[in-house]
């Protein structure tokens, strides 16, 4: 039998995952996540993509159905996959690192939701705020318990954006993809080609990608963009399975195309 994925209506669900988005909707305000921009935006934390990749070992991802093995798996599951068809050697690369900005556990907090214990502000399908949210999120259901649903500055269909205005231009629900985009966008050796940085910013984006929300908010440059992450999401959802890997034995294969791309200095978090 086929197995299906990202089905949150599963008997079999964790209650945990059902928990995890009724904070994050909860709890991920637009004054929230402009807290977040100024706390964790900072860049200075030297630390080296390998040893980010290691510390992966010590977090699940409570959001999803899908996997409970550690992270850093998931993230070598979606490299291999990308390597066994070819792709590009940076594709492999964005599979590889894609959920990096999950090390914010590491200087994160409970009350942040970007810890161990508490990740509704670190993982998980990101939605905008600032503007209303859509029916195609995760839960529906939750989205009234969200404080901007009930100000008229955020609670319209476009709230404070402009027509049209582009994904770029657009403020999302905090988390390891805007966190990861930003360190890298930050980090001066970084040659990892637009597609692959589109990757990295948007795979979380499910109502957008998947669920075709937020019309009136997109431009032009965004059909490439939708692309792009649909030919990434095939590798990032399709590949989730129980085998796992050694990343001491993956090394001598990444490391090389890491430092291609992204150098050998420490990246600053």
């Amino acid at each position: 039998m086929e197995k299906v994925f990202r089905n949150y209506n599963a008997i079999d669900v964790n209650a945990a995952v059902r928990g995890h988005y009724r904070k994050m909707r909860e709890k991920q305000t637009y004054e929230y996540v402009l807290g977040m921009h100024q706390k964790y935006l900072k860049f200075n934390k030297p630390m080296n993509l390998w040893d980010a990749m290691i510390h992966l070992n010590d977090l699940i991802d409570v959001s999803d159905p899908d996997l409970d093995l550690p992270n850093v798996q998931h993230l070598i599951q979606s490299a291999e996959a990308i390597r066994e068809d070819k792709r590009p050697d940076w594709m492999q690369l964005v599979g590889l690192i894609h959920d990096l900005g999950k090390v914010m556990f590491l200087w994160g907090s409970d009350e942040d939701g970007t810890s161990q214990n508490e990740q509704w502000g670190m993982v998980g399908d990101v939605f905008v705020v600032g503007c209303a949210l859509p029916e195609s999120c995760v839960y529906p259901e939750f989205n009234q318990l969200n404080a901007d649903m009930k100000d008229s500055r955020y609670n319209s269909e476009l709230g404070i954006y402009e027509e049209h205005c582009g994904l770029d231009n657009l403020t999302l629900a905090w988390g390891h993809d805007e966190y990861l985009f930003q360190v890298l966008q930050h980090h001066k050796g970084n040659l990892i080609p637009e597609a692959g940085m589109a990757m990295i910013r948007y795979h979380s984006f499910y109502p957008w990608h998947s669920g075709g929300s937020y019309t009136t908010l997109l431009c032009d440059k965004d059909k490439e963009y939708l692309g792009w992450i649909r030919d990434f999401n095939k590798y990032d959802l399709y590949t989730k399975c129980n085998k796992t890997y050694d990343l001491e034995e993956i090394k001598d294969y990444y490391l090389p195309i890491a430092e291609k791309y992204l150098g050998t200095s420490p990246i600053y978090w």
